[in-house]
C-alpha cells in the first residue's frame, strides 16, 4: 500500500507575530528541532516515505530533500482546503495522509490513521481537556464541537459548543483520505460558490461531508504527545514541557 504524506505549510501564521516574520509558522523550531521536521520525522517513521508539501508564504524556506512541491499562489486569500486541493493528482490516486503544518504528533499517530479501513477519517484527543486548560483560561473559548457515535462515526464537529458534553475529542489536523474519500470532499466543495470555497474550513468541510450521509468521517482516538502551536503563549508553553506526558 503507497501511503502518501502531505503537509499544508501555505500559510504564514500571522497570529505568531514576531516569529514569523521572516518565515512561515512551521518553521519555528520546539526543542531543536522545525515544527515541519517533527512531521517528516514522524511521518517516515511511520512508513510514508512520499511526502509533498503545499507552500505558499517564504515557499523557498520550506522544501526539504525528497519532498514534493504543490504551491498555493493564492496562500493569502484562500484556505486551508483550497491548499489541499493543490495535492489534487496525489489525492485522487493515492491514500493521503494529511497534517497541518502548525501541530506536533508522534509517529503512532500516523500509523494509526494508516491502519484504518475508512475512506476518510480524523484522529483526536479523548483527552482534550487537559492541553486545553493549559492553553486558555477558558477552553470552551477556543473549544469546536466534536461528537461521535458509538462505533466511531462522526455526527458533529466544527460548531461553537455551549458545554463541554459537546466536546468529545479535539480535532488533531491530522486525517486520512482515499481516493473516495477525496471524491466526496470535492463533491461538496462544487457545491459551493466560489467565495464560499476561499472561506471554507476544513472542519467545515468535514461536517458538510457528515451531513451529506454519503461517505462516514471516523474519528480514530489518540493519546500519545500532541501539542498546536497557534500562538507565542502556546511555543512558551510547550517549550517549558507542558505538553502531555508521553505515554
Amino acid at each position: 500500500m503507497n501511503v502518501k504524506g502531505i503537509i499544508l505549510a501555505a500559510g504564514r501564521g500571522s497570529r505568531m507575530r514576531e516569529f514569523t516574520d521572516d518565515r512561515p509558522k512551521c518553521l519555528v523550531e520546539l526543542h531543536g528541532q522545525s515544527l515541519l521536521d517533527r512531521q517528516l520525522t514522524a511521518l517516515r517513521e511511520a512508513g510514508v516515505q512520499d511526502v509533498g508539501i503545499v507552500t505558499g508564504y517564504r515557499r523557498e524556506l520550506l522544501m526539504r530533500p525528497g519532498v514534493t512541491e504543490f504551491h498555493n499562489d493564492l496562500w493569502d486569500q484562500s484556505n486551508m482546503v483550497s491548499s489541499l486541493a493543490r495535492a489534487v493528482a496525489w489525492l485522487e490516486q493515492h491514500i493521503c495522509i494529511v497534517s497541518y503544518s502548525d501541530i506536533f504528533y508522534e509517529p503512532s499517530a500516523v500509523a494509526a490513521l494508516i491502519s484504518c479501513q475508512a475512506s476518510l477519517a480524523i484522529t483526536y484527543d479523548p483527552n482534550w481537556l487537559d492541553i486545553w486548560k493549559l492553553r486558555f483560561d477558558d477552553p470552551l473559548s477556543d473549544a469546536e464541537t466534536f461528537r461521535l457515535s458509538s462505533d466511531g462515526r462522526m455526527t458533529e464537529i466544527g460548531n461553537k459548543p455551549r458545554s463541554l458534553a459537546e466536546v468529545e475529542g479535539q480535532y488533531m489536523g491530522l486525517l486520512r483520505f482515499t481516493p473516495e474519500g477525496w471524491r466526496e470532499a470535492s463533491r461538496v466543495r462544487l457545491k459551493l460558490s466560489m467565495d464560499e470555497i476561499d472561506r471554507l474550513q476544513m472542519t467545515h468541510l468535514l461536517q458538510r461531508i457528515i451531513l451529506a450521509g454519503n461517505v462516514p468521517v471516523i474519528g480514530v482516538p489518540y493519546d500519545g504527545q500532541w501539542g498546536e502551536v497557534d500562538s507565542p503563549e502556546d511555543l512558551y508553553q510547550y517549550r517549558q514541557g507542558l505538553d502531555r506526558p508521553a505515554s
